[in-house]
């Protein structure tokens, strides 16, 4: 098969053909139809991740058709359209049992702990727990930007955050998951600010429904810093606020911005030794949540407000390249991501 291969960390990756992965016991192998391009492949190939082993191949948001099944693996038949969270849960440990797939510790992740889906096939193990079927009429692109952008907003904003109708919910960041969250959160009612420095994508988290939009010039300083937390506060501040991007400046906006008793959720990964004003959290009766991914039992309470026009995600896909122009694609995150979710149509 082809797949984009990364030899070293931070050089330039190549399309070249590899073997097809083998189809184990408990587990599927899908012809890949559609994979995002997420800036979390750009922090693996950069080397910002200690199970990667190279040589290897990225990806991690994904949908596709069966096309292999392995021994021991039942409800599932070649041809299939199915997608997966990007967690693949083992389902029989603890946290399993107890239905908290997202922090399995044996789960395994493609695209950085086994090779993942830049690729025409990728395996998914443990696929009676992780297999998620798609609606007919759901196209492979929008359910590729489901298996770790929108699911993990969804799973953030609706069942960590528990946003609820009236509730005001700033969003740092507008990529693909700060995006999602800034739709999840108008549609259960919340009045929605967007923070990014990127116009163009403000502008799409306006037409999703952002009522304020804050853009602070690059790079922030201490003066805008403290000018976003004093917008935030003449809006009311914040009962939730949601750091999609992963910066300990933005955190630290975050917390400051909070009304009292309100609560941060951190999606975006944040690098070691951030300082956190603890202060203010026990002070204020602060909350800070962790949300990572979402198991693949959650996903029909969302794919059922897809169906019924209360979520839009295909109207967050804005470009769809192919596996050759995914090298560059990937290496451009470098230097920003571009406003919306890019789809890889291998």
């Amino acid at each position: 098969m082809r797949a984009v291969v990364v030899e070293r960390y931070g050089v330039l990756p190549e399309v070249r053909e590899v073997p097809e992965p083998a189809v184990e016991a408990g587990a599927v192998v899908l012809r890949v139809e559609a994979t995002g391009l997420c800036r979390s492949d750009w922090h693996g190939w950069m080397g910002h991740d200690p199970d990667i082993v190279l040589p290897h191949v990225p990806g991690h948001e994904l949908a596709g058709t069966i096309a292999a099944v392995g021994a021991g693996v039942s409800g599932w038949a070649v041809g299939d359209r199915v997608t997966t969270p990007f967690i693949c849960a083992c389902g029989t440990c603890e946290q399993c049992r107890e239905g908290n797939q997202q922090v399995c510790p044996n789960q395994l992740q493609p695209g950085f702990n086994y090779w993942g889906s830049f690729a025409e096939y990728v395996a998914v193990p443990y696929a009676e727990v992780n297999l998620v079927r798609l609606p007919d009429d759901m196209d492979f692109a929008t359910a590729a930007g489901l298996g770790c952008r929108f699911a993990t907003s969804f799973r953030a904003v609706h069942q960590v955050a528990q946003v609820r109708a009236g509730e005001r919910v700033a969003v740092f960041g507008c990529g693909g998951v700060g995006l999602s969250a800034v739709m999840i959160a108008s549609a259960l009612g919340a009045e929605v600010t967007a923070i990014d420095t990127n116009p163009k994508a403000l502008a799409l988290a306006q037409t999703h429904g952002a009522t304020h939009l804050l853009q602070p010039p690059p790079p922030t300083t201490t003066a805008e810093a403290d000018a976003v937390v004093t917008r935030l506060r003449e809006l009311g501040g914040p009962h939730v606020t949601i750091d999609a991007l992963g910066s300990s400046d933005i955190v630290q906006q975050a917390l400051q911005a909070l009304r009292p008793r309100g609560r941060h959720v951190q999606i975006g990964l944040l690098p070691a030794g951030v300082n956190l004003d603890v202060g203010r959290l026990i002070g204020q009766e602060l909350a800070w949540l962790g949300s990572h991914g979402m198991p693949a039992h959650a996903y029909p309470e969302m794919l059922e407000l897809v169906a019924a026009g209360n979520l839009h995600p295909a109207e967050l896909v804005t470009r769809t390249i192919t596996l050759d122009e995914t090298p560059a694609g990937l290496a451009a995150l470098s230097s920003g991501a571009p406003a919306g979710i890019t789809i890889i149509a291998p």
